[in-house]
């Protein structure tokens, strides 16, 4: 095959995945029990629980298309820094030419702070978008109970905390769904829509219905730790860490899955979340190479300092020679033997992982279809759409090839974590893929 034939097949494989990734979106849509015949309740007002970068976000989104929001919490100075942040989003975005002067008038007029949660009384859905604590959330779903109208829509943002635990504490588990946007929430696509075990099937046709509205590829899941997507993660996360420890360096980890696509690699991921999200440094004992890296004040992007280091202008990152040296005296802390790893090997150790996690989800009915798993990892992390999402891209690999990888760095690592999912085996002994 000459250089331009193989371009030409590329642009061919290219768009089929575009093709494949566009119907999925539509797919995803579609719910077997749930017909586009099923009633909706009208959303004229929202509320919104948390005025932080989430939940100015989610507020941004309702304000977008013309739905007034009550956002609510606990302090002056939390609200007024909330609202502040809401108006400089909006003229950033009136810069750059996307909207005009009025817009950002209009839509910051339709979004009203407030410092009590009884101010939500008459809303048609509120969405409670708060720290990652079950006991506050809880908390906050038993005052909605009693506050909220007959009717209205209750839901968390949650990122992986049981659905069926928060709609427990209400009379009308019924009404509790979850909405859980991606940071930040008046850019990111994805919405993955959580259904409890109670939720009622016009709350989903509403929830689905109103993303359609602002903007959003909902994805409908069910209730597991951390749901699809972060589920996902995790799984390529263990290993990402882990590859680091046996001899690779994070910006190899990191190159090798831009250069498949994806717009950056989980260390650097993690450095512009902010590696000190969830550490403590009263509690810190060095236990990880993220506490280790935080303990020394490299925190993330935001400090200049993390996996990599950052240009205080540009933001540009470069590679710190130091953290190679701090990662190398862990892994021998811990008895890793180091050794040069290909990048045939990091990206399907990273890869491959997600797969298999995404096949257990799949069997467990957590997800409807492959296809919905794919629409939530090219809108919500950035897969590239060109490649039709993990699952796509595991029936061009070929199922087969993919479980003998798993068992063959399952022999070599002697961990059940390689273990093929069931359905995978299944499948690939079959000869078939993912449908």
């Amino acid at each position: 095959m000459t250089s331009e034939q193989a371009k030409t097949s590329d642009e061919q494989e290219r768009a089929k995945a575009l093709a494949y990734y566009e119907a999925a979106v539509e797919t995803a849509r579609e719910i077997p029990d749930v017909p586009a015949t099923t009633p909706q309740r009208p959303i004229k007002k929202v509320g919104v629980i948390g005025a932080g970068t989430m939940g100015g976000g989610i507020a941004m989104c309702f304000a977008n298309i013309g739905i007034p929001v009550t956002i609510v919490e606990l302090k002056q100075e939390a609200l007024d820094r909330g609202l502040a942040l809401i108006r400089k989003n909006y003229e950033r975005s009136q810069q750059r030419g996307k909207i005009t002067s009025q817009d950002v008038e209009q839509r910051v007029a339709l979004i009203t702070g407030a410092l009590r949660i009884d101010d939500l009384a008459d809303v048609d859905l509120v969405i409670e978008a708060v720290f990652e604590d079950m006991g506050i959330k809880k908390e906050i779903f038993g005052k909605l109970d009693a506050i909220c109208k007959p009717g209205a829509i209750l839901a968390t943002n949650t990122s992986g905390l049981d659905v069926n635990v928060i709609a427990a504490v209400t009379k009308r588990p019924n009404d509790v769904i979850g909405l859980h946007f991606f940071s930040p929430a008046n850019v990111m696509k994805l919405l993955e829509v959580v259904r409890g075990k109670a939720t009622a099937k016009d709350v989903i046709a509403t929830s689905l219905s109103i993303a359609k509205q602002i903007g959003k590829n909902a994805v409908l899941v069910g209730v597991c730790p951390w749901f699809v997507g972060n589920r996902m993660l995790g799984a390529r996360g263990e290993q990402a860490n882990k590859l680091i420890l046996q001899g690779a360096l994070p910006w190899d980890v990191d190159r090798v899955l831009t250069d498949f696509g994806f717009p950056m690699g989980p260390f650097a991921m993690g450095d512009l979340a902010g590696l000190d999200i969830g550490w403590n440094a009263k509690t810190s004992k060095g236990a990880s190479i993220r506490d280790r890296l935080c303990e020394q004040g490299r925190r993330g992007q935001k400090a200049g300092a993390g996996y990599y280091n950052y240009d205080p202008q540009t933001r540009e990152r470069t590679p710190e020679p130091k953290v190679a040296e701090l990662i190398a005296e862990f892994a021998r802390e811990k008895g890793f033997t180091t050794r040069s790893i290909g990048d045939a090997e990091l990206l399907e150790r990273c890869l491959y992982p997600m797969i298999n996690e995404g096949a257990k989800i799949l069997e467990e009915g957590i997800a409807l279809r492959a296809s919905d798993i794919d629409v939530v990892w090219v809108n919500g992390f950035g897969f590239p759409a060109y490649r039709g999402g993990p699952m796509y891209y595991a029936n061009k690999v070929g199922l087969k090839r993919i479980v003998d990888a798993l068992e063959r760095f399952r022999a070599e690592d002697k961990s059940e974590f390689w273990k093929p999912a069931p359905l995978l085996a299944k499948l690939a002994a079959e000869g078939k893929s993912f449908s």
